[in-house]
């Protein structure tokens, strides 16, 4: 009888505790599809500079807009639940380390809003912005994502 009763109020508290260890999917495919945003405008970048596409102002525009508004809502991608699932590549230094994720965020932010500023005109200023925009996504993927 004892046995049965520690039984079910353990399976009682495994099932309280569930809800606790679910992850956070949704979110994760949101961030995740930003990346995909990202990876997207970085490849009609690289086509630019290497002269496959045509510089074209309004599309080097469109680069780094994407970016941009990509970057402003990234960060928010990140709750406590979100740390595994969904063949998630965050790194835990995004939980562990949040202040230097944000300034790496806040960072990004920064360069892409001055690339927009800045309205690249033609190849090599865009160029110029590009490299500046494109160092960021190095750094951070270094130091905040795993594979």
């Amino acid at each position: 009888m004892r046995l049965s009763a520690l039984i079910v109020g353990l399976c009682v508290a495994a099932s309280a505790a569930l809800p606790a260890l679910a992850q956070n999917e949704s979110v994760i495919k949101e961030r995740q599809q930003l990346m995909k945003n990202n990876a997207k405008a970085a490849r009609t970048a690289s086509e630019i500079i290497k002269g496959s596409q045509p510089f074209d102002a309004a599309v080097a525009a469109g680069v780094f807009q994407t970016l941009n508004d990509d970057a402003k809502k990234f960060a928010t991608l990140f709750p406590e639940d979100s740390k595994t699932g969904a063949k998630t590549e965050a790194s835990p230094a995004i939980w562990e380390k949040p202040a230097e994720f944000k300034a790496a965020n806040d960072k990004f932010i920064a360069d892409t809003q001055a690339a927009i500023d800045a309205k690249p005109a033609d190849l090599d200023s865009f160029k110029a912005a590009f490299t500046k925009v494109a160092a960021n996504c190095q750094g951070c993927h270094q130091q905040f994502r795993q594979r």
